[in-house]
């Protein structure tokens, strides 16, 4: 009997100390996760305390920003300083020269005013930092997502893809495109006028012996003689025309620059179907920093070209890009992207009719004209919303165009790094809106001036 009992109370004691033992094991997970929870609340609550720091609208805090006593502080618009943005800078001259979305639209704007802000689980990363930042210098890694090609259906159809940063993917598909009876013959690099200014400056700065650039495509038309590599930027920077290949022939080989193609900043008029076509995240949602772009690739054998040459070139990706592109890509298509897309349409829309208007009566400038085209995302008619403003100074005696802007307190990209003369100048309509109300309020002074000077010349 005696024997009994002991052997029952051995089993309850291994019964106990296995329950034990198991409910430690549990609690440790439990406080781990729980230690997991802390820190990305922490992480949140960082986020949320520094988006709350007033700029007067004229600037941002960012946890990764520029910090004062160990606390981030106001980093202000141009032409606004002080600690919380709101003096004006006199005589601060515009920059209407932004080349990319750094601190632009989608994101000064659609972060302030439209999706990124409202949406913690985009504004919070790793570390607690914002998934978006406005600038170009915030990261500069790359990364390869086989989710694009899901995400892109709405407009392409599914093809191989690869994914860096789009500057990088124009030079990176030269070096790729199929060579096959070229071998011993340069290739020569061409697109219409006005053109990216990147394609001649990537190819004329790696003076490589296999590639040429040739300026204007139409110049090439009616010959048959060397072998033509063409970029087609539609809509193109800088007047965003929907543009078409120039060249036809064997000897050809196109190369799709889709960089602008999003419903706000063009009528889609079809899904984009070429052998060839790169995307850029940054005129998608705003996120330049982040250098991220992406190829669609219809022959294999170039993909895997291009795939070895960027894989030879960066030796890694970027986890901290990886984690930015995939939830932003998470969250701009919902409902067909349409939160995104509406508001960015509808505010380039309002600022292209605000610079037209202010322009309407000037004899001196003119900006590019632009039909309203069907869009088949929409599946209506929509009128103009381009990126960038290409104006034009119409006078004889203003041959530098640039300068007369630059002297009124304007600074755009001269027109002669497009290919086109020294009459033109692009202007941005993608900065921030401090940035947009300062090149109105300053091209409305021009125009006045004109205004007055035809008067006084009446009298």
């Amino acid at each position: 009997m005696a024997s009994t009992q002991i052997w029952i109370y051995f089993v309850c004691l291994a019964c106990s100390l296995i329950l034990n033992v198991l409910l430690l094991r549990n609690n440790n997970v439990y406080l781990g996760s729980l230690k997991e929870l802390i820190w990305t609340r922490r992480a949140a609550e960082e986020a949320e305390a520094v988006a709350a720091i007033g700029c007067s609208f004229h600037g941002k805090a960012y946890v990764d920003g520029v910090l004062e006593n160990g606390q981030p502080v106001c980093e202000c618009n141009s032409c606004f300083t002080g600690p919380d943005c709101s003096q004006p800078v006199p005589g601060c001259d515009v920059g209407a020269n932004r080349h990319g979305w750094g601190s632009t639209l989608l994101g000064a704007i659609l972060d302030a005013a439209c999706c990124w802000q409202r949406r913690s689980s985009v504004r919070v990363a790793s570390n607690g930092q914002y998934i978006y930042r406005p600038s170009f210098w915030h990261t500069s890694s790359y990364v390869t997502f086989e989710y694009y090609t899901l995400l892109l259906e709405m407009y392409t159809q599914k093809e191989s893809s690869y994914s860096w940063e789009l500057a990088q993917l124009n030079f990176s598909m030269l070096q790729c495109m199929p060579s096959h009876q070229i071998i011993h013959q340069t290739l020569l690099i061409v697109a219409s006028i006005p053109f990216d200014p990147v394609y001649q400056q990537q190819t004329d700065f790696f003076k490589s012996k296999n590639f040429q650039f040739q300026g204007d495509a139409s110049m090439w038309k009616n010959t048959r003689n060397g072998t033509f590599i063409e970029f087609v930027n539609s809509p193109s920077n800088p007047d965003g025309q929907l543009k078409k290949t120039v060249l036809q022939g064997p000897q050809v080989k196109t190369i799709h620059d889709h960089g602008y193609y999003w419903p706000h900043f063009t009528p889609i008029p079809a899904p984009a179907d070429e052998d060839v076509m790169i995307f850029s995240l940054s005129k998608l949602t705003g996120n330049a920093g982040s250098r991220f772009g992406w190829a669609l690739i219809k022959d294999e054998a170039v993909y895997k070209k291009m795939s070895t040459y960027v894989t030879m070139n960066t030796l890694g990706i970027s986890k901290d890009t990886q984690l930015r592109a995939l939830q932003l890509l998470k969250v701009a298509p919902e409902g067909r992207g349409r939160q995104l897309f509406d508001f960015g349409y509808k505010t380039m829309k309002q600022r292209w009719e605000r610079l037209s208007d202010a322009l309407s009566t000037s004899k001196r400038f003119s900006i590019q004209e632009i039909e309203p085209l069907y869009c088949s995302y929409y599946k209506t008619f929509k009128d103009p919303s381009p990126a960038y403003a290409w104006l034009k100074c119409e006078r004889e005696e203003d041959k530098e165009c640039y300068t007369i802007l630059k002297d009124a307190g304007i600074i755009g990209v001269d027109g002669t790094l497009f290919g086109a003369g020294s009459g033109f100048v692009r202007l941005s309509l993608i900065n921030s809106q401090d940035d947009f109300n300062m090149l109105l309020y300053k091209i409305k002074k021009l125009v006045a001036k004109e205004d007055d000077k035809d008067a006084r010349n009446t009298m």
